[in-house]
């Protein structure tokens, strides 16, 4: 199965390094001296520093060219992935296409497998997700990810092409749950930072970890989801690594507001989208989630730390 990956950030060129231990990988890059660079060089200086892409990865910005490959992974923001597949419909018919990225579009609420069905009907999707670093993976650390996969089949090929020597697989055809706890655990993680940035301690983490779970079911079952995706390393060992680690950009965004520092506007950080798609559609659904209503108030600068701290307590006190 050839491979090909759209997408020449942090985690798509780490996947190419792990990928490309059982073969040749080529990888998209926008731009194409980003390409030359990388194919010449031989590191993604931008992106991914200090890590030698091996030989079996071939860099180009010609799209088509990197394309013809039978399965594409996407790794590319949530936000951008419809205008990718929109833009180059056509050369993605008959390819399996693995959605890389977790997120919530913005303006319509679906997760990234929903949205290659909505764009690209009938096209084979599947999603690869999970508790990981880019940089972890590109210096051949265990890691392990779910791929999640309605159709039960393909999940088991495309399990057996992308493990690596790395990465273990384990595979799902909850594709619902898989992007909600993706997307969701992102939220917590701007939360879960704002706590540590404003020092109030890891208790306070802990228990804004243990109730941002709680939203994350909350939805997530309503949505269709299985419970057993939210407890697995798609939801709860995404949620853990993602909460606790200043690698995380979700994490660093929430430690420089709880710090009241400016964050590099130039990072793509999921989870500030996400947590206002996740509001809305919670509103619609009529979901109690006050973490996540908290997070689109810090970002949006309707209130302040120790004003979202004293509407949490506040809140009325009930059963766990």
């Amino acid at each position: 199965m050839s491979i090909g990956i759209l997408g020449s950030g942090a985690f798509g060129t780490a996947l190419a390094v792990s990928l490309a231990a059982g073969g040749p990988v080529r990888l998209w890059a926008r731009s194409p001296e980003m390409a030359a660079e990388m194919q010449q060089g031989r590191e993604n200086r931008a992106r991914l520093e200090g890590v030698r892409l091996p030989d079996g990865i071939e860099a180009s910005a010609d799209f088509a060219h990197v394309a013809c490959a039978e399965t594409l992974l996407l790794a590319v923001p949530m936000q951008q992935l419809r205008g990718v597949l929109s833009a180059h419909a056509e050369a993605f018919t008959g390819h399996t296409l693995v959605a890389c990225c977790k997120g919530i579009e913005l303006h319509t609420g679906l997760g990234p497998v929903a949205v290659i069905a909505e764009a690209l009907p009938g096209t084979a999707s599947a999603l690869l997700t999970g508790p990981s670093f880019a940089r972890d993976i590109a210096r051949g650390l265990p890691t392990a990810l779910t791929l999640a996969c309605a159709d039960a089949g393909l999940g088991e090929r495309l399990q057996r092409a992308l493990t690596t020597p790395n990465i273990r697989l384990y595979r799902t055809t909850d594709t619902i749950g898989a992007e909600l706890g993706g997307a969701l655990k992102n939220v917590i993680a701007i939360a879960c930072g704002a706590i540590i940035g404003a020092r109030l301690g890891d208790s306070a983490r802990a228990a804004l970890m243990t109730r941002g779970y709680a939203e994350m079911q909350r939805m997530a079952l309503a949505l269709g989801a299985r419970p057993e995706t939210l407890a697995g390393l798609s939801g709860f060992g995404d949620l853990a690594l993602t909460c606790t680690s200043e690698l995380s950009r979700n994490y660093r965004l929430g430690l420089a507001l709880g710090r009241g520092e400016a964050f590099d506007p130039t990072l793509t950080v999921e989870g500030a989208a996400t947590a206002r798609a996740v509001a809305e559609k919670a509103e619609g659904m009529a979901l109690d989630m006050p973490i996540t209503a908290t997070v689109v108030a810090l970002l949006d600068g309707g209130t302040t730390i120790a004003g979202a701290v004293a509407d949490l307590l506040a809140r009325p006190l009930k059963e766990e």
